[in-house]
């Protein structure tokens, strides 16, 4: 079952449940190792909050995730060209996964797009990342090889893309 969803801008004051919660996708999910340097910068939302935009998604009135995006021009991006947008460090709390907050953030990440008139999203992922490929497609993504990197010898990170539709509430892709 679906719970009802509200995504809004953080607070400041939501800042350490972000830094929490973004460890415990990240290292919980098996996707990091508690000593893995990138934990430095997923941690780190105070930046986020000062160079992106972050973005959380309550449920229940409490902070169930969090995703950062990066408009044109924010020092946060890292694929996006000048027309593009992109969003990163998507976390979800693994104790309310399945209930919808990553899927609101990204329609979130979305409609910012089209209010801004963005062209089009692009994002990575890791390759075994494997629920939020489908999340993405679902929603109009598609992998785009283009936008791989290889970020050190043991990671590669996939790229993938969508179109921002302008006179209606989906997004579509063109592949």
């Amino acid at each position: 079952m679906s719970d009802d969803v509200l995504t809004r801008l953080a607070h400041r004051s939501d800042l350490p449940g972000i830094a929490s919660l973004t460890v415990r996708a990240y290292v919980d999910g098996g996707l990091l190792s508690a000593d893995d340097d990138y934990l430095d910068e997923l941690t780190d939302v105070a930046s986020r909050m000062r160079d992106a935009e972050l973005w959380v998604a309550e449920i229940a009135g409490v902070v169930a995730g969090a995703v950062t995006y990066c408009p044109p021009g924010s020092g946060y991006r890292e694929l996006s060209k000048d027309d593009e947008a992109e969003f990163r460090m998507l976390a979800v709390d693994p104790a309310v996964r399945g209930r919808g907050a990553a899927r609101a953030l990204v329609r979130r990440c979305l409609a910012r797009s089209r209010e801004l008139g963005v062209r089009e999203v692009v994002l990575c992922s890791m390759p075994e990342m494997m629920a939020a490929h489908r999340l993405y497609k679902s929603l109009g993504f598609w992998r785009d090889e283009s936008l791989d990197w290889d970020v050190d010898d043991d990671l590669t990170l996939w790229g993938f893309r969508t179109v921002i539709q302008h006179n209606s509430d989906t997004s579509t892709s063109t592949s």
